[in-house]
Formats: C-alpha cells, structure tokens, sequence
C-alpha cells in the first residue's frame, strides 16, 4: 500500500495519508486507421482527453488501450471523439465485451469484402488499359486516348474515392495517412494528364494509365494485407470463440440427475439427458450454481465435477491432445470439451473469472503492449507523411530548377513504364505515352522539365510507405502471442519479447517447479527427552519399557538416538528412523511414538498452506490419525509455522526456525537426514523430533535444463530448502555448487535476483508458489506456471498454461524468434523508406537512366505491406506442430 502526503498549511498542519488507487485501464476498438500515421494520431487525440496518463494504440488489431486515472474518464465520450474526427470507435467496458468483439469482426469482414469489389473494378480496369497498349492498332477504340481518359476517371471515382475521401479528411484534420499521399499521387498524375490533353502545344504525354494502375496496386496490396492480417489475428479468434455461449442450469437435487453409470452414448434415451434444465447464457452463471454438460458440449464455466465421470479435451488450454479422466472433486476449465460422459458441475469461477477469458484478456493485453525497439518507428512514423511531402516538393523544385539544367539529358529518351527500374517498355504494354495527334501509335516525347518533375515527385508522394513502419512490431506480436496462446504460453507484451531475447540467466525454484511438489515422509526421528508430552496414555504394553532406552527391542546398554539430540550417532540405523525399513515385528511403543510426533506435527502443520503441510496431513490422513485441536496458527514464510496444540505451543519448521526458538540442533541429527527436507518440531525450547520428507525431480526437469543450457542460458537453482536437500536435486540437474542459492528466505530471493542483475545479468525466474511473487516481479522476465499460486501467475510477465518445464525452453525460443521477426520488420521497413525515396527522387537517372514511374512506385509501396505482414507469418514454420 503506497500513501502520498498531502500538506496543508492554511487548514491545518499535519500530513493527511491519501490512498493511491491504482490506473484504470480503458480499452478500444478503432476503425479507420489506414498506417502508422494514424495509429500516433489516435494517440495524439488520446492523450489530450482530460484524465488520460498513457495510451498505446495497435495498428494490426486495431485496437487502443488507455490508462487513465479511477473514475476521471468516459469511455463512450472518448469513443464518440475519435469518431468524430475520423476513427470509428466503441469502448469495450462493460458487460458488452464480447458482443463488442463480435461486432469489430464483423465490421472487419465487411470491410474487407468491400476492398475486394473495389480491387476487382480495379483490376479489370488495368486489363482494359493494358489491352490498349497491347493490341494498338489492331483495338481502336482501346487504345483512343479518350478511352484511356474514361478509364482514368472511373479509377478515381469508384476504387480510388474512398482512398481519396479518406486522404483527404486526414490532411484537413492535420493528420495526414498514406491515403493522402496516395490520393495527392493519383490526383495529380490525373490534373497533369487532363492538361496534357486539353492543351496539347505544351508537348506534354497523357500518362492516364498511372492513376488506373497506381490505385490497383495500392487496392491489390491493401487486400493482400488485411488477409495476412486476419490470419496473424486468427489465433486470438479462435480462442474467443471457444467460449461458451450457453449453459444448462439445474437443480442438483432432482431423481432425474442420476449419473452413477459409467458412460453414456450420445443416443442414449436415459433421463440424464433429459433433465429438469433451463438453458441461460453462460457469461449469466454464477458462482455455486449446478450445470449439466452432457457429451459433446463445451464446459460453459470453470468449475469442479460433482457426480459422473467422463474424459475432457483440454487441448485449447494445455496444447495436450489426449483426453484428460475427470471424476467427482476435479476441476474443469471453460472452453474445454466433455467428451464421453454426461456430468453435474459446480460452478466454480464465471464471466471473467474463468481460466478462458483470462486467456483472452492476457493476449488482448499482449497485443496492444509495444516493444521498446518499436519507440523508433513510432517517432518516426509522427512526422513520416510530413516528410514525405517536404520531400516531393523538395524533389519538384531541385529537378525543375536545377536537375534538368545540371543533367539536360535526362529529359531525352526516357520513358517512364511500369516495370521495376521504369526504363524502356512497361510491363503491360509497349510504352506508356499516348500520342495527342495520333491516338493509336505509342510515341516517346521530349519530356519537358516541368513533367519530369511533376512525375518524380507523384512517385516519391506513392513509394513511401508508413504503413510497413506502423505493421513491422504489432504483426509479429500477433502471430507470437497467437502461437503462445495455442500452445498454452502466455507472453504478456512486446516488451516482454525484448527482454526474453536479452536473457542470460535462468533461475528455477525448487519445491514444486523442478520438482514435483509431491513430498513423501520418508524418516521419523521421535526424541520427546525432558518434555512435558505425556505418553503413558497412548503406549498400552504390559511391561513397557522406558521410551528412551528400548523402543526397538535393543538391549539395555544400547546407545539411543531417541534419548537426547546429541545422541545421535551418524552410523546408527533406527528402526524408528525409516518407514520403508519398519518390519511387521516393529513394537507398538516405537510405533505410537512416531504416531503422535506425526498427530503433533499435522496438527501445527493445518495452519499452512506449503507442499510440506501438505504431505504431513496427506500422510496423518492415510495413517487414520485424528487431529489433535490447535488454534492460533502463525506462519512465517521460509521459517516455519508454529500454533497451540493441545494448549502448548509447538513450534514445526526448519534449523533455523529452531535456533530462533532457542532450541539446539545436533549437527549430526541435520546429518541424518542428508538430502532430505527435515522439518523439526519443538515444544518448550526442547526439541520434540524430526520428520524427514523427500521430493522428486519432474520427468522433464533435466531435458529442460540441458536445453536451456544449450541456448547458452546460465541454469540456477533458487530455494529456501536446506543446503543439503538442494545439493541432492543439483546433483541429479549436473547443477555446480555455484549454481545453487539454498536456505533463502522468500524476501531474500527477491534481494538474490537482484545481486545477480548488479553484475550485469539479465534474468528470468521460473517459479510457481507465494513465496516466489517477490523473485518473479524482482526478475526481468518472471514466468509462472499456472498450477501454482494466483499470485504468481499475475506477478510473472509468462505464464504457463501446462504443467511443463520444457515450456520454459519454448516461451523462451518464442520470445527470441519473435523479437527476431520484429527486428527483421523494422530493417526492411526502414530500409525500404531509405532506398526507396531517394530512388524515386531520381538519384540514380544521371548515371543510370533508371527512374520509377508513379505506378511501379505504387507497386513497390503496397509490395512492403504485404512482406511485413508475410515475414511475420513466417514466424509459424519455426512452430508448427
């Protein structure tokens, strides 16, 4: 909890505490958004809105997402003007999120089958403008430069309006797009080719063949690019769609419910598929609420399995294709499928509580957060039509007044068609010039310098190209993030990509991440010497014999370990040390003792919610031991727990825990339990016993780190085990000592990962637990498996849908593969612009004679979008399942 002090001098003098509330986020979907240049032009118009600290708008998905201070902005008011100055726009608050999404593809859909009609009109009038430099004379009327003047006009006014309207607002709004440069392109060739017909001594050719050919390719590469669009985006589709739409709500209590039989077919007639239901809308569940899923169905909310049994498909949160057996106490996730038989569910967790809207909601979140590297383009991308313009005119003006003085035989024998360089005979026909006297015969003019200038500069205006810029990061987040979300990984945002593919060090926790959090009790070390524990009550042996001296049947003179702590010798086996060694003929005195060192330890132990606690109670329970009565539980994280059994308090945790109680620990007794966890339990500062419990490593535990150290990572192993317990698990992980940080308290993880980033390391912790909540935020990537704790899934920036280590490798080479693609957007984006521009300003028509005419400079502008977008689908093949 964070205060901020408030003075107030005139009023009164002390400090008032105020309450910090934390950022509300505000989300958006845009429309309208035509390159990078709008994308920072809704940002702009965000961020002047009264209230707003931070917005960040996604060009790819087309959305924005706003931070802004509790309760100081309206969502719809701030919808209502982005629309109003251009970018359609609705808030996704509410309860109306996912008709909202609903409407956005939709809208989406519409908008691309409108450019698809659009293109075709282009393309059929680029084959008629073709077939008239084509077929020549042998078409007259094709190849009359009327017709041509007729094909130019309906260019602009069918595909080429909306372009041109668009262009047009923008430039009035003072946030000019590609549009406008696309529309200041194909409207000037059209004025410049319309004076060349009407006046004809100015000795100008008509080029009425540019606009037509210009607007296609622009139209041609926008489609290509909202398909590659929609298929980055499709991922994130499909995982909204696997949520529920109904449910069928019912009362537990009725006969009909009977579910005992094992499986039912789905043409079974049995009342259970035919209950006393009413059918609701899922996202309307609430909690505790009892759902049937009969075969076939989606389970409609998180929730647990209450009668049946039958397997579920849970391939949409884990990856994993095989069915997974789920019977009464199981818990079942929304979105995934029932696949055999008919069950009774709890509802558990709804709306967007469930395990499938988080999913959603975490990689809507990832797709709007931006990479630092893409801070560049975006400044960039501000100024980037300005620049452009500046340029033209720039261009204009050198070539007019200077240019064609300089180089005067620029102005002789060159044609400007439509290939790639632009030189000698275009693509579509023979020469792009139509003669004013003679319509049928294609003739090279002399070209005047006030032409050649006006057509360099229509062509720098069409090859520029803001929208690779503004497409270059937010696509390959959405292919990355998509691919994540498919395969159970969660990445939160470009950011996070950025400091994955800096990591060089990799920091596991022990307890329950490489391992498996399953402890077993594998030792029991009874002392109970000079404590106030009465046992004569529980040990019911006609000539018992004195608990210190002969538990086991030893002699006499026999040296017991169970006598004193300092007792213990290091080569003695105790019967009462080892559960696997206890033979049938194991006395009853031994046994009772060890039965209530556990019944103690349980009892203390109820108050905690470690895997340790777990395992005692999971063992006391399998013993039938009943609970003694303890109250006044406290826990203190790394340390133990301690509470009042039986109105004594009793204290169960590690040494450390004990030396802090006053109570001594042998060293040899620590020794006997080498590569254990040994939880001891004391009572009155005398030691009371030990309990030694052992962990396993995970099957993929040491695949995950052999590969990870072959990505060159640095593997470490961070604990607050016991020194000895992690040098067992680093031996089996070929972990050196230096690798190893045990006995490190859950503050003191946090201060480790941050030692290891004062040298200069960059660091991601893996980690599953509370305790790892301080390291995971305290680490540059924090990843979280999402078995373990609420905690650490919302503090780590991954989380991990499967209960999988070799995830870990996968996020990471995700990470990295990603953040390549975004890099090798950013180079051909800038590189493009850089080679681009100058190209078509004509820097190489001194020496060479190769210039780019304003159509073939449409075409490589449109070629850029779509390699983007393509490059970041290409991401897939390095994934494919």
């Amino acid at each position: 909890m964070q205060f901020l002090p408030k003075t107030i001098p005139e009023i009164q003098p002390e400090i008032i505490s105020v309450k910090e509330l934390p950022p509300e986020l505000v989300t958006f979907d845009v429309g309208g958004m035509k390159c990078a240049g709008c994308a920072k032009a809704v940002e702009r118009q965000l961020m002047q809105y009264s209230g707003v600290i931070s917005a960040c708008v996604n060009l790819a998905v087309e959305v924005a997402t706003v931070e802004c201070q509790p309760g100081t902005v309206d969502a719809e008011a701030l919808a209502k003007k982005l629309t109003d100055n251009g970018f359609p726009s609705q808030s996704r608050s509410g309860e109306n999120q996912w008709e909202a999404e609903a409407t956005t593809i939709e809208r989406r859909r519409q908008e691309i089958r409108q450019q698809i009609k659009q293109l075709t009109i282009a393309l059929i009038l680029i084959i008629l403008s073709g077939l008239g430099h084509v077929l020549g004379t042998k078409a007259p009327i094709l190849s009359n430069i009327w017709f041509h003047w007729g094909l130019a006009t309906l260019a602009l006014l069918l595909p080429g309006r909306p372009i041109i309207v668009d262009g047009c607002r923008s430039l009035w709004r003072n946030a000019p797009n590609m549009n406008t440069l696309v529309a200041l392109g194909a409207v000037t060739a059209y004025t410049a080719s319309n004076a060349a017909l009407l006046f004809p001594r100015m000795g100008w050719e008509c080029f009425f063949d540019e606009p037509v050919m210009l607007l296609g390719f622009i139209l041609l590469g926008k489609t290509l690019e909202q398909q590659a669009r929609r298929r980055a985006a499709s991922a994130l589709q499909a995982l909204i769609a696997l949520q529920p739409a109904k449910a069928r709500l019912v009362d537990f209590k009725l006969p009909s419910l009977d579910l005992r039989s094992e499986e039912l077919p789905l043409n079974s007639t049995s009342e259970v598929y035919d209950p006393q239901y009413i059918e609701i809308p899922a996202d309307r569940v609430r909690v505790g609420e009892w759902l049937q899923v009969l075969p076939g169905d989606k389970i409609p909310v998180d929730g647990e399995i209450c009668e049946g049994k039958t397997t579920i498909d849970e391939s949409m949160l884990t990856g994993e294709s095989m069915p997974v057996l789920k019977q009464p106490g199981d818990t079942v996730a929304a979105g995934t499928i029932n696949k055999s038989g008919a069950v009774v569910m709890r509802a558990t967790r709804t709306g967007k509580e469930t395990t499938v809207a988080q999913m959603v909601a975490l990689v809507q979140a990832a797709q709007t957060r931006k990479a630092p590297i893409q801070n560049l383009a975006d400044t960039v991308a501000g100024y980037f039509v300005y620049g452009v313009m500046a340029i033209s005119v720039l261009t204009f003006l050198f070539w007019y007044f200077a240019g064609t003085h300089i180089w005067p035989s620029v102005l002789l024998g060159h044609d400007m068609g439509h290939g790639a360089s632009g030189m000698g005979h275009g693509v579509l026909g023979i020469g792009n010039q139509l003669s004013i006297t003679d319509y049928q015969l294609p003739i090279t003019h002399y070209q005047s310098p006030l032409l050649l200038s006006l057509k360099l500069a229509i062509a720098v205006l069409v090859i520029a190209c803001p929208c690779a810029l503004g497409l270059a990061t937010p696509t390959a987040i959405l292919v990355g993030s998509g691919i994540g979300a498919e395969r159970g990984l969660l990445i939160r945002g470009g950011d996070v990509l950025e400091r994955v593919h800096q990591l060089d060090t990799v920091v596991f926790d022990k307890t329950g991440t490489l391992t498996t959090g399953n402890l077993t009790l594998t030792d029991y070390l009874p002392i109970f010497q000079n404590s106030e524990w009465d046992f004569n009550s529980d040990i019911n042996v006609g000539n018992k014999q004195d608990v210190g001296s002969t538990i086991d049947g030893v002699s006499g003179n026999r040296q017991d370990a169970c006598s004193t702590s300092d007792g213990v010798s290091g080569n003695r086996q105790d019967a009462c040390s080892t559960i696997d060694g206890v033979s049938d003929n194991r006395q009853d005195a031994c046994s009772t003792i060890d039965s209530k060192l556990l019944q103690i330890t349980a009892a203390v132990e109820r108050g905690a919610s470690h895997p340790i606690a777990a395992a005692i109670l999971l063992e006391a329970q399998q013993q039938g031991l009943p609970l003694l009565a303890a109250e006044d539980f406290c826990t203190e994280p790394g340390f133990g727990v301690s509470a009042l059994v039986e109105g004594r308090r009793v204290f169960a945790g590690n040494a450390e825990w004990m030396k802090q109680q006053g109570v001594a620990v042998a060293t040899e007794l620590s020794g006997s339990l080498q590569g254990k966890t040994a939880v001891y339990v004391a009572s009155g500062g005398v030691l009371l016993g030990v309990i030694g419990l052992k962990d396993t490593l995970r099957p993929d535990a040491k695949a995950a780190v052999e590969r990870l150290r072959g990505m060159g990572l640095r593997v470490m192993m961070l604990t607050g085990d016991t020194a000895s317990a992690a040098a067992a698990t680093a031996q089996q992980l070929d972990l050196t000592a230096a690798d190893v940080l045990a006995e490190v308290r859950p503050e003191g993880k946090a201060m480790a990962i941050a030692a290891l980033q004062a040298q200069g390391c960059k660091v991601a912790v893996v980690g599953d637990g509370i305790n790892d909540a301080p390291a995971l935020a305290q680490a540059d990537v924090g990843i979280g498996l999402h078995c373990g704790t609420d905690v650490a899934v919302e503090t780590a920036q991954i989380v991990l849908m499967r209960n999988a280590l070799m995830d870990v490798v996968e996020s990471i080479e995700l990470g990295r593969a990603t953040f390549n693609k975004i890099r090798q957007n950013l180079f051909w984006a800038f590189g493009y612009n850089t080679l681009g521009i100058p190209v078509a300003a004509g820097i190489l028509l001194p020496a060479t004679g190769i210039l780019l005419s304003p159509a073939a400079a449409g075409a490589f502008m449109a070629f850029s979008s779509v390699s983007v977008v393509t490059n970041s689908l290409f991401l897939r093949r390095g994934f494919r399942a």
